[in-house]
């Protein structure tokens, strides 16, 4: 199913894309030549996954891209001109680099997102409102590093979205990082947000240690006026939480071979399961209005699918691994890997 058919439940926006390049080495040295055994190469970003995740189940989700016009052709080479639209603008696309050493241990430098001008994040602005409203969709995701304003350095504003997407009644799952993290947390825009640990507990100031210390940070996250908050947890799994509930999910243990855009997969099946699976007159809304146990269940099996995976994109969602899902996650269950957080 093209990405560019006018009706689709989703669209997704990344503000920063990125050219992957992923080289894989037996190991690496540090401070010495290495040499790789293979390179790939495809055009990324947390949005673009997403729409490339649901792609592969045959969602419709045209994604919205800014890309340098320095590399005219990268849609085509990389094989995503079917569900990607770009704005072209001045300059080249950043590149992540990522070496996969056999053993599964990933390191990864990126560049920092390219400075776009006042002008050219207008006219993003205003390509996502008009894509959204030609599609019909329901769910705007906005997902990836945001870039700084050419002229003040200062972060590019959601707002102007969040304003769009509230008038015509679509929800908005947001997924960043870093400052602007916190800071849209805290505006409570997002009907949904998806941060890991370390980053929940950024936002929050303190560490999280237990799923007790999640489910609360969350919460105060929900406080804010953010509806759910997806928690990816590594080997610990997920963690969904609204105001009023909470639900913890994860797979059996499957070999780990990379896990950049494990999150990424984890929102894509988030949203697959919950405009798949629309809730029905009579039907538990959970206090939100879709349903998030069943989001949750799906999200933990595609990220498990991610990490068995070379790349940061997804290439199958299926055969989906085996999931449970507890609807009283044990609050004292400790974590495998404990999230440091910086007070504020």
């Amino acid at each position: 199913m093209s990405g560019k058919a006018n009706s689709s439940p989703i669209v997704t926006l990344t503000p920063a894309p990125t050219l992957d390049r992923t080289y894989f080495v037996t190991n690496l040295h540090s401070g010495a030549v290495n040499r790789a055994d293979d390179v790939r190469e495809e055009l990324a970003g947390k949005g673009i996954n997403v729409s490339r995740g649901l792609h592969l189940a045959n969602i419709s989700a045209p994604g919205i891209v800014p890309i340098g016009n320095s590399d005219p052709a990268v849609l085509v080479r990389t094989g995503s001109a079917e569900f990607l639209t770009p704005l072209w603008v001045d300059g080249s696309l950043r590149v992540s680099t990522t070496i996969l050493e056999h053993g599964g241990t990933t390191t990864k430098v990126n560049e920092t997102p390219r400075p776009l001008s006042h002008e050219d994040w207008n006219s993003i602005v205003e390509l996502t409102d008009r894509t959204v409203r030609e599609n019909g969709a329901k769910w705007l995701v906005i997902a990836g590093a945001l870039p700084t304003y050419k002229e003040s350095g200062e972060y590019v504003s959601l707002q102007p979205i969040f304003d769009r997407m509230q008038a015509q009644g679509v929800k908005v799952a947001l997924d960043t990082s870093g400052e602007p993290l916190g800071y849209w947390a805290r505006e409570g825009c997002a009907t949904v947000m998806k941060p890991n640990a370390e980053e929940l507990a950024f936002i929050v100031g303190r560490n999280l240690k237990t799923i007790g210390d999640v489910i609360a940070a969350a919460r105060e996250v929900n406080a804010f006026g953010v509806d759910v908050v997806l928690a990816s947890l590594g080997g610990d799994g997920m963690v969904a939480v609204t105001k009023d509930h909470a639900w913890s999910a994860r797979t059996a243990p499957v070999k780990v071979i990379n896990t950049v855009g494990a999150g990424d997969a984890t929102l894509a099946g988030f949203l697959a399961a919950v405009v798949s699976n629309p809730i029905e007159p009579g039907e538990d809304d959970f206090g939100v209005g879709f349903n998030v146990p069943i989001g949750v269940k799906t999200a933990v099996q595609w990220g498990a699918i991610a990490v068995t995976q070379p790349t940061s994109g997804l290439t199958a969602v299926e055969p989906l691994p085996e999931s449970t899902i507890n609807y009283s996650p044990v609050l004292d269950t400790a974590l495998d890997e404990p999230a440091i957080g910086k007070p504020h």
